[in-house]
């Protein structure tokens, strides 16, 4: 008898088991809704943030939503490992947020998308990031240390950004204002806010709005230390507005670039 129980209990558990592994792919671009280039980002929990929760199961109230995942430098993201199934796509970065609700928990903007997904599926989002971030001119090396240019912009009008936060709760007139502009320096391609090497990146540091006279000008950034001859590094430069969204100062950051240090 103790063999028989054995044995069913052993079908019963292979039947549980018996299930196909997640093999459905979902990836997508986050792009500036004004200009249609992509958000370029850091690649982790500073950066931009994708929560899928599954939809298809039925009499779940308040399904939980997968693991989160993140996208890429470049503003794109993609997950392979996914079943089957209807999705709410929710993404969090350096932009308004998607999801708006004011301080009593009503809602006031969704801009999620609802996806179905099989076999590879594509996703856009158009958002407003706050910031573009760009380099002004040619990268120098001297002694070891680089200068750059960096030109940032607002990348979404005060206006806009007043009329879709203010209704939120707990307005700041200090939210729009830029607190720091970075330049990472690392030996990997993938430099930015984790992947940086704090020997030789540095910051500049803003207090209230004083950064708001040097709007679209170029601001020179030096890089901190001396970094060997011969040395292949990457740089990026990256700032940021007195705003979290999902408890997070988020940065915008500029396109990567390699210097060879002579």
């Amino acid at each position: 008898m103790l063999g028989a129980v054995l044995s069913l209990a052993s079908c019963d558990l292979f039947k549980l088991d018996n299930y196909d592994a997640p093999a459905e792919t979902l990836q997508g671009e986050v792009v500036d809704v004004a200009t249609g280039e992509r958000v370029l980002t850091d690649q982790g929990s500073e950066g931009i943030r994708v929560r899928l929760t599954e939809l298809s199961w039925t009499g779940i109230e308040t399904p939980t939503h997968n693991p989160d995942f993140y996208c890429m430098p470049d503003g794109y993201f993609r997950n392979t490992k996914l079943f089957k199934g209807i999705y709410n796509v929710r993404i969090d970065g350096p932009f308004i947020p998607l999801v708006r609700e004011n301080t009593d928990g009503i809602p006031l903007a969704d801009e999620t998308q609802v996806v179905d997904v099989s076999g590879v599926t594509q996703v856009r989002f158009e958002v407003q990031p706050f910031l573009k971030v760009e380099w002004a001119g040619d990268v120098t090396v001297t002694n070891g240390k680089i200068t750059a240019k960096v030109r940032v912009t607002r990348a979404v009008s005060e206006a806009d950004f007043r009329a879709k936060i203010e209704p939120l709760g707990n307005w700041d007139n200090n939210f729009l204002n830029i607190t720091d502009v970075q330049l990472f320096v690392s030996g990997s391609s993938s430099v930015g806010f984790r992947a940086k090497d704090t020997r030789w990146s540095s910051q500049l540091e803003y207090n209230g709005s004083a950064f708001n006279a040097l709007l679209g000008q170029p601001v020179s950034i030096q890089s901190n230390g001396v970094i060997p001859s011969g040395r292949q590094v990457f740089i990026r430069a990256a700032a940021r507005i007195n705003y979290a969204t999902e408890t997070y100062k988020r940065y915008n950051y500029s396109e990567p670039l390699e210097v060879i240090i002579p």
